[in-house]
């Protein structure tokens, strides 16, 4: 698993690189542009995530809007969101608003900080990335 984390916060992205790098390759963004560089840059040389785990809130570009941007490569391609990388916010933002912002933005799941790595863990097997 191809996995890339998208924290500005260095305590989640370690918390996350450690426990992630168990199951692949790991790579880090600390903002949303970076994260949109990085998927554009590995979509380019067909080394494509399978996994991004976003924060919402980050200086410069948001969650939101790389979501958006990321989804919007992917179709560029013609590849449909159920079928490309699966991403999971990872963020404080615990409000029903929130997530059903974060869903309709075509994100595969949702979780809360601080981070529970069962429950990560068990998302990420859902989207059947690991067994």
């Amino acid at each position: 698993m191809k996995t890339l984390i998208v924290e500005d916060d260095f305590a989640s992205r370690l918390v996350l690189q450690t426990f992630l790098s168990r199951y692949g390759e790991c790579h880090v963004a600390v903002n949303g542009r970076e994260a949109v560089d990085a998927f554009s840059a590995a979509q380019a040389g067909q080394e494509k995530y399978d996994l991004i785990c976003m924060d919402i809130m980050m200086p410069g570009m948001d969650g939101h809007e790389a979501v958006r941007q990321v989804r919007a490569l992917e179709e560029s391609c013609g590849v449909l969101s159920s079928s490309g990388v699966k991403i999971i916010m990872v963020t404080a933002l615990n409000d029903i608003k929130e997530v059903s912002r974060c869903f309709r933005e075509l994100c595969d799941a949702y979780l809360v900080k601080p981070i529970n790595l069962t429950e990560l863990l068990k998302e990420i097997r859902s989207q059947q990335l690991v067994q």
